[in-house]
């Protein structure tokens, strides 16, 4: 099987500036390297809720049981402005 060389990558190059143009192509290499950053994270089992940076259950418990409790006085008071 023969090797790919320095004139073959340059061809290669050359024909996607001709077809995409030159604005195009930053856009192309990053879409392409986000879809392979995702495809390892995948292959690897590696997930953005694996960081470290998660809060820690009873911290996330309270935010919410504050949050249900202002929901439920919002809902109150527009319960009330609707009668």
């Amino acid at each position: 099987m023969p090797n790919i060389g320095t004139t073959e990558i340059l061809l290669l190059l050359l024909i996607a500036l001709l077809l995409f143009g030159a604005k195009r192509l930053p856009e192309i290499g990053r879409s392409l390297g986000r879809g392979m950053r995702e495809f390892k994270d995948s292959v690897t089992g590696k997930d953005a809720d694996d960081d470290e940076d998660v809060e820690p259950a009873e911290l996330t418990a309270s935010a919410t049981e504050e949050e249900d409790e202002e929901l439920s006085a919002d809902t109150a008071r527009e319960r009330d402005a609707v009668r």
